[in-house]
């Protein structure tokens, strides 16, 4: 009886605060947003939002997202929502992504961030990152002769057929975890998604890298822009919610692992044995301005971010280059691969199984390769939210919004704006950049902007670098498919690119 007499309460109770909590704002709270266009779900919840990071949905210009929440997909709206000294505040949504204390990517206190912007760049120097090739070279190779092993069985037209994506993911992930934690994970070796997760107290696990990054940013995406939900979604019954939440103890699992192990043998530089230069290393050795070092939680939490900044963007991005650039050559054939092979040829020596990073720094077309596909390409599949904290709000696409309202800008649309980069804006042109207008490369936005952009970019743009120079420069491609379908949680990810590969036979 007791229980009938609280279903009936509650029946009541829910519809009363289903008013209060998303009809009523309608009116009152968000009336100042009412005018703007966007989905008829969006203007009384982020609930149409948080189903666009679930399942892939993708809106307009200046539209109303949320019951609060407008994206503005002008270069007008990257230089309001993200420049340097306008006092916005990352949003709420950041908590969702908090796994033991709060990193450079999820800290919302400006200074907090500053201070951890502040030892984490150290780590991402032009010196610092000079000192990291060793580990991506000795990596490379490993990738190179795993590759080379598929090539040595073509089929009937003279190539191995090859779903390429993984091997991204495995080389990526093996070079950040080479980076960040001091040990490759060993994907590219064991030819598989795996990585060792500990929490405290049990013994190490082994699961599936990738998959469990993928988990981690659909559910936290979703749980970020509906933060009332996050106290009670373990007990939902959908597995995205259990599988997700399992994902995030499971990533922080692997970092925890990887920072204790490499934490526990730091006797060896006491003994004769090289200190190694990596990131790891030197967030260790780093100290705020008041002489502090970052304590074992702060470490996991910054090598965290490192592993999830370093691993996925990368690898999605490094395949969809490959993708792009076999895509270009087939529409328009002896443009693209004939150019950037020429390049890569006369740069790096004939009998080298990979390139150097002197070698392919400076060549202009795999620059200009890299780039297109990164505009093509958003790794961000949504726009990264930020908080109006002025008192008297702020003007942006002549529209005036008061504080609190929340605003992003979504890379995606910007990429893909005719407006901005021309009737071939679905076309891959990487001779567009040579000529980009101020507007076009303001528009550019592949790392974020201002003071929160990606702090280690020099990083990301050596290792793709060095990635797609090695691979067009040994390998000769045949794209076997037609679009690169992706799945768009926090990030945008290819779901598989199916190439053929051979050897090149370059002359010296």
């Amino acid at each position: 009886m007791m229980l009938l007499f609280h279903a009936i309460v509650l029946g009541l109770l829910l519809p009363i605060w289903a008013f209060c909590y998303w009809i009523l704002p309608y009116f009152t709270t968000y009336k100042h947003l009412r005018h703007l266009p966007g989905p008829f779900l969006g203007k009384f919840s982020n609930l149409w939002l948080a189903l666009g990071a679930r399942n892939g949905q993708k809106y307009g210009r200046v539209v109303r997202v949320g019951f609060n929440h407008v994206s503005i997909a002008t270069p007008e709206g990257l230089r309001v929502v993200y420049a340097h000294g306008n006092g916005f505040l990352k949003d709420i949504f950041y908590n969702a992504f908090i796994s033991g204390v709060p990193g450079l990517f999820n800290v919302r206190d400006r200074a907090e961030h500053t201070r951890k912007r502040k030892i984490v760049a150290h780590a991402f120097s032009p010196g610092a990152v000079h000192d990291f090739e060793p580990y991506m070279s000795a990596n490379l190779q490993r990738w190179v002769n795993q590759l080379d092993r598929i090539a040595a069985t073509p089929g009937k037209d003279g190539y191995a057929r090859l779903n390429i994506m993984p091997w991204c993911t495995f080389i990526a992930f093996d070079i950040i975890g080479d980076l960040a934690f001091g040990a490759p994970f060993g994907m590219v070796s064991r030819g598989r998604d795996e990585c060792e997760s500990a929490r405290p107290g049990e013994p190490a696990t082994y699961v599936p890298g990738a998959e469990t990054l993928n988990r981690r940013g659909e559910v936290c995406s979703t749980l970020g822009l509906l933060p009332a939900l996050r106290p009670w979604a373990k007990h939902l019954p959908d597995p995205f919610f259990s599988k997700g939440l399992r994902s995030v103890k499971n990533l922080h699992g692997i970092a925890a692992a990887a920072v204790t192990k490499r934490l526990e043998n730091t006797e060896g530089t006491q003994s004769g044995i090289p200190q190694r230069r990596d990131i790891l290393e030197m967030l260790c050795r780093s100290k705020d301005a008041d002489g502090h070092a970052m304590q074992r939680d702060e470490l996991v939490s910054e090598t965290l971010t490192q592993l999830i900044a370093g691993s996925d963007t990368v690898s999605n991005t490094a395949c969809a280059v490959i993708y792009w650039i076999l895509h270009g050559e087939r529409q328009s054939p002896g443009t693209i691969v004939p150019r950037l092979q020429a390049e890569l040829d006369e740069a790096i020596a004939a009998n080298s199984s990979i390139s150097t990073h002197g070698e392919v720094k400076n060549l202009q077309f795999l620059r200009l390769c890299i780039d297109e596909a990164m505009r093509l390409h958003s790794t961000s599949a949504i726009g990264l939210p930020r908080i109006v904290t002025a008192k008297s709000g702020v003007f942006c696409e002549n529209e005036h919004f008061p504080e609190g309202t929340v605003l992003s800008v979504p890379s995606y649309t910007l990429h893909h704006t005719s407006d901005i980069w021309g009737p071939d804006v679905e076309e891959f042109r990487p001779e567009r950049w040579l000529n980009a207008t101020p507007r076009q490369k303001m528009s550019f936005n592949p790392f974020s902007f201002g003071p929160r952009a990606c702090v280690g970019q020099n990083v990301a743009h050596m290792e793709l670098a060095l990635i797609i120079g090695t691979a067009f420069h040994r390998y000769d491609f045949r794209l076997y498919q037609q679009k690169l379908e992706s799945h768009e949680g926090f990030s945008k990810k290819p779901v598989e690119c199916w190439v053929g590969i051979k050897l090149r036979h370059v002359e010296a």
